[in-house]
C-alpha cells in the first residue's frame, strides 16, 4: 500500500528539469518497477562501462556531529603498544627511552601485557618520535 502512495506521490510530483525531453525520461523512469529499475541500471552500466555505487552517508563524514572540529589537526595523542615483536629486549630499551620514570620491571610487564598505553595525551612531536623509536626496535605501535 505505501508502494502505491509513493507510486502517486511520484507521478503527481513536478520533475525539476526544464528540458522537456528529461522530463519525458523521469516521467518513465517513474512508472517503473523496483525490478525493471534493477534491469535499467544493469544496462546502462553495461552501455557506458561503469558501476553504480552506493553514495556515503554524509553524516558517517563528520563522525562528531559535523561541527568541523574533524578538520582540526589533534593536538594530543596516545602511544599503545600493540605487539613488543621478537626483540622484546631492545624494545624494553626503547621503552624506557622513551618514557625514563619506567623502571626494568615496569618496561617489561608493557611489552608482555600488550595492547600496552606507553604515552598518554602526548604532543604530536613527541608521540611520532616515540612510534618510530619503539617499531626501530621491532615493536608495533599506535597511535590514537
Amino acid at each position: 500500500m505505501a508502494e502505491k502512495k509513493k507510486k502517486e506521490e511520484a507521478k503527481d510530483s513536478k520533475p525539476k528539469a526544464e528540458n522537456k525531453k528529461l522530463n519525458s525520461i523521469i516521467d518513465e523512469i517513474a512508472e517503473l518497477s523496483v525490478l525493471e529499475l534493477s534491469e535499467l541500471v544493469e544496462a546502462l552500466e553495461d552501455k557506458f562501462g561503469v558501476e553504480a555505487v552506493a553514495a556515503a552517508p554524509v553524516a558517517a563524514a563528520g563522525g562528531n556531529g559535523g561541527n568541523g572540529a574533524e578538520a582540526e589537526e589533534k593536538s594530543e595523542y596516545d602511544v599503545v603498544l600493540t605487539s613488543a615483536g621478537d626483540k622484546k629486549i631492545n624494545v624494553i630499551k626503547a621503552l624506557r627511552t622513551v618514557k625514563p620514570d619506567l623502571g626494568l620491571k615496569e618496561a617489561k610487564d608493557l611489552t608482555e601485557n600488550v595492547p600496552a598505553e606507553v604515552l598518554k595525551g602526548a604532543k604530536k612531536e613527541q608521540a611520532e618520535d616515540a612510534k618510530k623509536k619503539l617499531e626501530e626496535a621491532g615493536a608495533s605501535v599506535e597511535l590514537k
